[in-house]
């Protein structure tokens, strides 16, 4: 038995973890609540298919479940979640690489990202070229700095969440999106 959507709705990230810690179903509300920005996630950080990310966010929410006890209720829920998925996703990415050295992934149409504070009054042709030429120039970049860049701008994440998430100081999330926005721009034939 799922719990009904407006039950789901009127409880907050601990009123959620506390019932599922007594009725499993409750735990269906978490996943309802961050299943589309998770998926949104891991494909931003990992260019993955939508069968892979779901994959990959089903692995997180098991690890998940199993840790929900060990969760301290006095950080972030939402950090310590997409920190989960992170580690899933790159694991994921990990083993991808080993067993397909050289294998390159196609460009799917799924994959485009909008930008919606930027998108006002923009033809839609004009946004899909954006995002494709936003996708490769991440592609490209090193992991930490995509996924600071990734948390920050797409997630629009506080460097204090982006510093949960990735387990590195502020002052270190601040230098790695001053380098990243540098290498992306250079990338992007913006020298800085």
């Amino acid at each position: 038995m799922l719990v009904p959507k407006h039950i789901c709705d009127g409880l907050n990230d601990l009123e959620i973890i506390r019932q599922s810690l007594k009725t499993v179903d409750y735990f269906s509300c978490l996943y309802e609540r961050y299943e589309e920005k998770l998926l949104r996630y891991i494909k931003r950080i990992s260019f993955t298919t939508d069968d892979e990310a779901a994959d990959i966010l089903q692995e997180a929410f098991i690890k998940i479940w199993k840790n929900l006890n060990a969760f301290d209720q006095s950080l972030k829920l939402s950090s310590w979640i997409y920190r989960i998925v992170h580690n899933e996703a790159i694991s994921f990415l990990r083993q991808k690489k080993s067993y397909g050295k050289g294998h390159t992934t196609p460009w799917h149409d799924d994959l485009y990202v909008l930008l919606p504070d930027e998108t006002e009054g923009v033809a839609a042709e004009e946004l899909e070229d954006r995002d494709k030429f936003t996708h490769r120039i991440l592609a490209q970049l090193p992991p930490p700095y995509q996924e600071v860049l990734v948390l920050r701008f797409l997630e629009n994440m506080s460097y204090e969440e982006i510093s949960d998430i990735l387990k590195i100081p502020e002052g270190t999330v601040a230098i790695r999106l001053n380098r990243a926005k540098k290498i992306f721009r250079e990338y992007a034939g913006h020298p800085v």
